[in-house]
């Protein structure tokens, strides 16, 4: 299956063609020393580069590996920087069009029926949250908790038995726009939770005892807008004051240390944290939910990629939280579990210390409203990759996935107040 829609679909629609990648590469830099690091920024600052990771220039540092995308047109320009300064680099992706199109490497069983081994468009996930309250009338529900600046819906599936009064995990996926493995996890997750109950003991026992609540797309108009009309794009839709550039980074959007680094008070910018915390629907919607619910939440999980890590509080602070001895224990044995699978490894760790330093994240955010056990999943792969991981990994990257969150929620039965 080939990642263009139809051209005559998308001009009647967009009346712009979506946008190609031809040619274009990702780079891996293995940085040896700041002086090196500081080659790479300079770089940053004359040739238009996506970061991957890090996600923006200013996390650049010494002794880190780094990847970027770069087009056809600059690519000389950058790969000859990068020679004469012996800078350590491999092409992971030499045609990111082609990676796009291969992507889609699991055929369709039954054209039109929901299929977790694929990636799902936005209209096909909102018809399969009603067909899973259709078909679990009992053990899910689905909750509209607002609207997106360009009015789609918002929507959480709520599954478990009981009342709102019970202890519960709020879990989110697809913040960022581009990395599709995060909303096709949360999809996985609520159909083999509703799928198991009863027959399964553990996810029994979890789902007679909590509730989940699963926000399946968090960032629903970047997730059209990577479909419809350029698949590398993170940020939300909105229109920003004095710029012509388009979006704010929802993950940076969040009341906690909010706009305190370099890059993230531009709107041209991939992080750029918005005019004011809180300041876009979405992140407004979620945090007005999760207020609302704060009496039973025990854990708030949001799901990533990539890059393979179980990360905790803080981002903007190089300070441990209070409770970092018991987010590691969990982070470790929970990376134990998914592991036990397939063997995939993941670090684990605060995000300051594990990756970079982050503002405005909704994980500090929960945390520093009191919900102790928060964690974020950076999901597959390492890079070879990256947002583009094909669809035949699916299955196990959430099949893995799934005894992490389990283990998680087994905790919190055992150990939450």
């Amino acid at each position: 299956m080939r990642f263009l829609l139809p051209v005559a679909l998308v001009a009647t629609t967009l009346a712009v063609p979506p946008v190609r990648f031809d040619r274009e590469k990702v780079l891996h830099v293995n940085l040896q020393d700041e002086k090196q690091a500081n080659v790479l920024k300079g770089l940053a600052d004359t040739h238009e580069l996506d970061f991957w990771y890090p996600d923006a220039p200013h996390h650049v540092a010494g002794n880190m590996t780094v990847d970027f995308r770069v087009s056809e047109k600059e690519f000389q320009s950058v790969q000859l920087a990068l020679d004469q300064h012996e800078m350590r680099y491999e092409i992971l992706i030499h045609d990111l069009q082609e990676v796009i199109e291969k992507q889609f490497d699991v055929k369709e069983d039954i054209p039109g029926r929901h299929t977790y081994a694929k990636y799902n468009t936005w209209d096909k996930i909102v018809a399969w949250t009603e067909k899973m309250v259709h078909k679990h009338p009992e053990m899910v529900s689905r909750i509209k908790i607002g609207t997106t600046i360009e009015d789609n819906p918002l929507y959480v599936l709520k599954i478990g038995t009981g009342d709102e009064r019970r202890k519960a995990i709020f879990m989110d996926c697809g913040i960022h726009a581009r990395e599709w493995i995060s909303p096709a996890f949360c999809q996985w997750f609520v159909y083999q939770a509703a799928k198991s109950y009863g027959k399964n003991k553990i996810m029994t026992k979890l789902l007679d005892r909590m509730n989940f609540y699963v926000l399946p797309v968090f960032n629903v108009d970047g997730y059209i807008w990577t479909w419809k009309q350029n698949r590398m794009w993170r940020k939300n839709r909105s229109r920003n004051l004095n710029s012509k550039c388009i979006g704010t980074d929802l993950n940076r959007n969040f009341n906690a240390s909010w706009n305190s680094f370099p890059d993230t008070n531009k709107p041209c910018g991939e992080t750029y944290a918005g005019p004011a915390p809180e300041s876009e629907k979405e992140t407004r919607a979620v945090t007005d939910f999760i207020r609302k619910h704060r009496k039973s939440l025990e854990a708030y999980i949001t799901i990533h990629s990539y890059s393979q890590m179980v990360l905790f509080p803080y981002g903007y602070t190089a300070k441990l939280p209070p409770d970092q001895e018991e987010l590691t224990k969990v982070a470790k044995v929970s990376t134990d579990a998914l592991s036990s699978r397939y063997e995939t490894r993941y670090i684990y760790g605060s995000i300051a210390s594990t990756i970079y330093r982050t503002s405005g994240s909704s994980l500090d955010w929960a945390y520093n409203l009191g919900i102790k056990h928060t964690f974020a999943f950076e999901l597959r792969d390492k890079g070879r990759f990256g947002f583009l991981l094909p669809e035949s990994q699916i299955k196990s990257t959430c099949k893995e996935t799934m005894l992490a969150v389990k283990y998680i929620a087994k905790y919190i039965l055992r150990h939450a107040s």
